[in-house]
């Protein structure tokens, strides 16, 4: 699969200091993109554009940093990026972490996963749909074929009474955002278009789990690049495992469901 974009267009990359994340910006410069490649970590930043700009046709490439686990940092870059972009031609969503071993919660009082991996890009996205609208614009949401194993409790979505295991917690942070991602055409701005894509062989951030541990991240990188670009035929809303249409877990089918989840992931956010 080919990665062919026209000149002209802006995309705004998250987890650019992750493999993933990196790869995906480094082929969008490639092919001549403007590239706004967010990173999670501050103090990788240098490095980050230090390794983009070097590459042998840089493009246009400018760093924005968020860390994930403050949903006041996401919210400042949301305003930040709003105010400034008419238009953004895609928003391709990378930045995830796996579970750690042990609960965790963020200073926002969240489970860490589930902030990180469903909150935060969550909150980032609604942000830029004007602008991804504006510009008949897609989002990519990288996901995991995981979500089909995960399950929504809403009475304890950070897990604070479950017991804490960390791929069940990875799965639930996967189904909810594959559930959102699933619902942006049906409530964003006419015009967006959104899919959300497990990358081929690549498991973003369980590579024990792969069924080949030498999955090259170029390929997966490939796949997001070329289902953001506008000439790629895609059926919006859908859920695709490698660059086939698949059928996502039947939670993410039932839009009570999901608007059950919007409801509760409002009153959750506010209620921390």
């Amino acid at each position: 699969m080919s990665a062919s974009s026209p000149t002209t267009r802006t995309v705004l990359v998250t987890g650019a200091d992750s493999r993933l994340g990196f790869a995906t910006a480094r082929l969008l410069i490639a092919d001549g993109a403007t590239v706004i490649a967010h990173v999670l970590e501050k103090d990788r930043a240098d490095e980050t554009m230090e390794r983009l700009q070097g590459e042998p046709e840089p493009g246009r490439v400018r760093l924005v940093h968020a860390d994930f686990t403050r949903l006041a940092e996401v919210d400042e870059l949301g305003r930040a990026l709003a105010a400034e972009l008419p238009r953004l031609d895609a928003l391709i969503n990378v930045a995830s972490i796996p579970a750690p071993q042990r609960r965790t919660h963020t200073d926002d009082g969240h489970e860490l996963t589930f902030q990180v991996d469903y909150l935060a890009p969550r909150r980032l996205t609604t942000a830029l749909t004007p602008a991804i609208a504006a510009a008949q614009g897609r989002v990519v949401t990288a996901t995991s074929k995981l979500h089909a194993g995960g399950n929504i409790d809403y009475s304890d979505l950070d897990r604070n009474r479950a017991i804490y295991t960390p791929l069940a917690i990875y799965a639930q942070a996967k189904l909810a955002l594959t559930m959102f991602s699933r619902s942006l055409p049906d409530t964003a701005p006419e015009g967006l278009t959104s899919i959300r894509v497990h990358p081929a062989d690549f498991e973003i951030d369980l590579p024990q789990l792969r069924s080949h541990r030498t999955a090259p991240v170029d390929e997966a990188a490939a796949l997001l690049v070329e289902l953001s670009a506008p000439t790629t035929p895609v059926v919006n809303g859908g859920y695709y495992e490698g660059p086939e249409c698949a059928i996502p877990a039947a939670l993410v089918r039932n839009s009570r469901a999901r608007t059950r989840l919007t409801i509760w992931s409002n009153q959750f956010e506010h209620a921390a």
